[in-house]
């Protein structure tokens, strides 16, 4: 890690190219194209709880909790998404999702029914990001 700034006052560590992949470059790569992959579906499957599309307002009628969990789960799927895009908190936005999708779990095991395939597919895949990127777990502030 390279040292930035003026004779030493605020000076920060840059980020390597390849955070909490080490060395590999196909690791990286290829953590990257999951990333991106799972924050367009996380994006989309959380615009489609904020934009109250007719499916999500029935499933959320269904878990009888009222609309407002809607409201805050398809925010904290966009919020994670786009935390899974930034190179210093993607570790942070994977483990964010991955506890909602133990949520997601849970509810169709024990409430709404139905597979429980996609949101077990998807933590699956987000367990991989946390698992590659943790080394960003040990210094996440480094500034």
């Amino acid at each position: 890690m390279k040292q930035t700034g003026i004779s030493g006052i605020g000076t920060r560590q840059d980020l390597p190219l390849q955070s909490g992949a080490g060395q590999n470059k196909e690791l990286n790569l290829g953590l990257w194209i999951l990333q991106v992959f799972l924050g367009l579906a996380f994006i989309a499957a959380g615009g489609d709880k904020l934009f109250d599309t007719a499916s999500t307002v029935e499933m959320f009628k269904k878990i009888g909790v009222g609309q407002l969990l809607r409201y805050l789960i398809g925010t904290i799927e966009v919020f994670g998404a786009v935390t899974l895009w930034n190179p210093r908190y993607s570790v942070f936005g994977a483990l964010l999702l991955a506890a909602t999708m133990v949520g997601a779990i849970f509810t169709h095991l024990f409430i709404i029914g139905g597979s429980p395939i996609a949101p077990v597919v998807l933590l699956i895949l987000l367990i991989g990001i946390v698992w590659g990127r943790r080394d960003e777990l040990k210094q996440p502030f480094n500034y």
